[in-house]
């Protein structure tokens, strides 16, 4: 028999625990969209707390920045310096069907939690691990940071204007790229698990996963050995690409190919372009990059950028204005995608967060739980775990864990 059509459709990891050893962003980012596809998501946090529960906007008094990658989890305060604190996680582990965390490679095999320990305490364990660099090679106890990430893996070599220095992105890509391909590890265990019956081990580097993004700039020099250029907003393979002057602002155009070309050039008013021997290849015109761009600017200088958006979208041709993140959040397209969400955190307040980015339609994301306060949800865990309360009692007493202030959960649906 199948599920009854009138049965509410259970969350896609409903009914996983996650034991959250992470902290600040690439591993909160991969639990927290564990915990956004229905998981249990259990944040062990020292006695101070995450690090970024004091960072960032606190405008009602409590981290926006900590609430972008922690909602749907829960809290418990764990010493795990101490020994009784490492024989609590022992336990929690037992229930657990994942545990992830972004140490560097080897610490926690050195509290006492190596691979053959993890396996006598729960062969179905999946287990994950955030680094920098890998737990293999020259560099693997070397600290990592998104910013070297982002040097070491090549992707700054590619970023900014032509004849100027290596860039940066501004958001921490190799810490979100990471958790992305941690989080996709670890559903593809858990189906392996599914398939096998045994859990394993998933790891996801911060420089690997920035140079598994490289795309086309990376095969072109496996193929060639030419280092690519830095090119700034124009395209390294392809002209005219970019962005082009209207009577009142830039707009960005993506004509990737011929025929899309083709669209741009005739709505622009200069389609026999084309067919002109300095342009009619995409070689001669990229090696005339610069005066094509001239041609084009004074041509669509001529009318406003919502004239040629509106023109340009009609005729096919990718376009777009450089929108700022106010602008940004308030576009209809990205409101009707509910990109950014509104989550009522007890105590505090309403707080503005991102949305959801994956849409199951069947079983959409949803925030079940706000944010955690620290320690909130500690003898919960534990008395769930078979902890009895006078082993609670005694291990409050020793400063193993801390019992934080309970919170009310919520259900608000994408």
């Amino acid at each position: 028999m199948g599920e009854d059509a009138a049965s509410p459709a259970k969350a896609p990891l409903e009914g996983i625990r996650v034991l959250d050893l992470t902290r600040v962003l690439s591993g909160p980012f991969c639990s927290m969209m564990l915990g956004d596809m229905g998981a249990e998501v259990i944040k062990i946090e020292p006695p101070k707390g995450d690090p970024v529960r004091e960072q960032g906007a606190m405008p009602n008094g409590f981290s926006w920045y900590f609430a972008a990658f922690n909602r749907n989890k829960k809290s418990i305060v764990l010493d795990l310096y101490s020994e009784a604190g490492k024989d609590v996680l022992a336990r929690l582990i037992q229930d657990a069907d994942v545990m992830v965390d972004n140490f560097r490679p080897g610490v926690l095999a050195r509290m006492g939690f190596d691979e053959a320990r993890l396996k006598e305490l729960n062969p179905r364990l999946v287990t994950a691990n955030i680094n920098g660099f890998g737990s293999t090679g020259p560099y693997v106890d070397r600290p990592a940071f998104d910013f070297i990430a982002q040097a070491m893996s090549g992707l700054m070599s590619v970023n900014g204007a032509e004849g100027e220095d290596p860039m940066r992105t501004a958001q921490p890509i190799t810490d979100l790229v990471a958790g992305l391909y941690c989080a996709f590890g670890i559903v593809s265990a858990l189906r392996a698990r599914d398939l096998n019956g045994e859990g394993q081990h998933v790891e996801s580097a911060m420089v690997n996963g920035a140079i598994s993004m490289m795309a086309y700039l990376a095969s072109e020099f496996l193929a060639t050995g030419n280092l690519p250029e830095r090119t700034g907003n124009n395209h390294p393979l392809v002209a005219p690409y970019g962005l082009f002057k209207t009577s009142d602002g830039e707009i960005a155009v993506a004509p990737s190919n011929d025929t899309i070309l083709k669209r741009f050039l005739d709505a622009v008013g200069v389609g026999h372009l084309m067919e002109d021997p300095r342009y009619d290849n995409n070689e001669k015109r990229f090696a005339r990059r610069n005066e094509l761009q001239v041609l084009l600017d004074e041509e669509i200088s001529k009318e406003a950028q919502a004239v040629w958006i509106d023109r340009l979208n009609k005729a096919g041709v990718p376009c777009g204005r450089v929108l700022n993140l106010a602008e940004t959040f308030s576009d209809p397209q990205v409101q009707a995608q509910k990109m950014v969400i509104d989550v009522d955190q007890p105590g505090y307040g309403p707080i503005r967060m991102l949305g959801f980015p994956v849409k199951l339609n069947r079983t959409p994301c949803e925030v079940r739980q706000p944010p955690p306060e620290l320690g909130a949800d500690t003898q919960a865990i534990l008395q769930q775990s078979g902890f009895s309360s006078e082993e609670i009692t005694a291990l409050q007493q020793d400063g193993v864990v801390t019992l934080g202030k309970r919170r009310i959960s919520l259900g608000t649906n994408e």
